[in-house]
């Protein structure tokens, strides 16, 4: 039996035993061996031939396939591990979103929400801190902290805050970069957020968080006010400054 049919009808599966387990996050900036080797074999699963993944890779990669290699199995599967495996850690999670925007456009040829589901439960049940969602690969927390996230954006998006709702979004995005996070963005637009939400509440819009915070004791109960104030001190004098030297910095690279 090929192993595509019998993955999809495993004893685990057939009986409802295979879910998921997360266990403690382990891996951040790094893209382990063995995860390099199940994302080719999930994209073949899920309708990609050797020859097409590697079209794919080359693109990303800048590489020039290798016009020696014809034959799907062993030579271009071979090549293709090869690309993947001696990539920069990033990216390998490039690639897997690559291959999901490439599914996207052609959903008729591809298993698209098998390949999403697939990925992420192996990212959870081996403890690398990243997931694919809606096409891009973000930092991925503990399952309380995702479920804070999600709570923060439904009740945002509910409310019809979508600046607010929008800020999160971009610190999520910060917090995802590769391959350095950018802390400092991601602190800001979390304050932004914030104050977004402060503001409307006050009914002040020209108010900086730092004002409503003073103005309004009571506003966020003790300790927690404390702890938001410093962040706000934070993103409002220090963080600006370190930003614009990254921006710099990344100008100069470009």
């Amino acid at each position: 039996m090929h192993y595509k049919e019998f993955n999809e009808e495993s004893f685990s599966k057939r009986h409802g035993f295979h879910s998921p387990t997360e266990i403690e996050i382990s891996v951040r900036h790094d893209a382990p061996y063995e995860f390099r080797g199940v994302l080719i074999d999930l994209a073949y699963e899920c309708g990609y031939r050797p020859s097409s993944l590697r079209s794919l890779v080359c693109a990303i990669l800048k590489k020039r396939p290798d016009r020696n290699n014809w034959s799907e199995y062993p030579n271009i599967d071979d090549e293709v591990h090869q690309l993947i495996d001696n990539c920069e850690w990033y990216r390998v999670y490039d690639i897997a979103e690559g291959i999901y925007a490439s599914m996207e456009k052609a959903p008729y040829l591809y298993k698209i929400e098998k390949y999403q589901k697939e990925l992420n439960g192996y990212l959870i049940e081996n403890g690398i801190g990243w997931q694919l969602k809606d096409g891009s690969i973000e930092t991925r927390g503990p399952e309380s902290f995702e479920a804070v996230v999600d709570n923060a954006k439904n009740a945002l998006e509910g409310t019809r805050r979508l600046t607010a709702n929008n800020e999160i979004h971009e610190a999520v995005r910060d917090l995802s970069r590769r391959p350095e996070p950018d802390i400092t963005g991601a602190i800001q637009h979390s304050m932004a957020s914030l104050e977004c939400v402060a503001r409307d509440i006050c009914g002040d819009q020209k108010a900086t968080l730092g004002d409503i915070l003073k103005r309004y004791s009571g506003l966020i109960p003790p300790p927690l006010d404390e702890a938001v104030k410093k962040a706000w001190g934070y993103a409002s004098e220090n963080a600006r400054h370190i930003r614009e030297g990254r921006e710099q910095i990344m100008k100069k690279q470009n």
